[in-house]
């Protein structure tokens, strides 16, 4: 008995959960959610500016070689395939308002978080490598009187700076945006559990 009423008065100790204001949180998400958003909106801006800038080299250039047109091919097609996810993830956060239903919203929330997830994932390196190989045959041609020298600094720098994006710069993208939705999705379900 004196356990029980050692663990009754741990249990009454808690402190209780402060009650969220719907407003506050809301309001919060909304904000979160303009971030990410904005966010997407430019990186959809610029892909579609370098994918276009793309086509132009890829069709308007001559080039001697056909492994030149085949990496610059290879580069734009990555880039449109990026481009469809961004678009695609930037309809999933864009396409509800948190206010009518923050259930859907949420739910809303966690898709986007496993499609970012995936894409943080395996299909970061797999667009890294196409792009990689992509530039490297477009480089072929480019470095073709270049020194030795040159071309090895080049595609040295090259090598340093596709890893340095895929090991440190990817790492740090997708963990602040992770935080973020973590901390709105966390919100979201105390705000649903407050209400049952």
């Amino acid at each position: 008995m004196k356990d029980f009423d050692h663990l009754l008065s741990v249990w009454q100790g808690q402190p209780a959960r402060e009650q969220l204001s719907v407003d506050e949180v809301l309001k919060q998400v909304k904000k979160g959610v303009n971030s990410i958003t904005s966010k997407l909106y430019w990186g959809i801006v610029a892909m579609i500016g370098i994918a276009l800038y793309t086509f132009i080299v890829l069709f308007f250039f001559t080039f001697k070689y056909w492994q030149t047109y085949v990496g610059v091919g290879m580069i734009l097609m990555t880039m449109l395939l990026y481009l469809s996810l961004i678009v695609r993830h930037y309809r999933i956060l864009h396409k509800r308002d948190h206010t009518i239903n923050p259930t859907d919203y949420l739910k809303n929330l966690k898709e986007y978080q496993k499609q970012r997830s995936k894409l943080a994932g395996w299909f970061y390196f797999i667009f890294v490598l196409l792009i990689s190989m992509g530039f490297s045959l477009y480089l072929f041609e480019l470095l073709e009187k270049a020194s030795l020298l040159t071309r090895y600094l080049v595609y040295g720098l090259t090598i340093v700076w596709i890893l340095f994006c895929t090991f440190f710069l990817r790492v740090r993208i997708f963990k602040n945006e992770e935080e973020k939705l973590n901390l709105m999705i966390d919100r979201l379900e105390r705000l649903e559990t407050q209400f049952e």
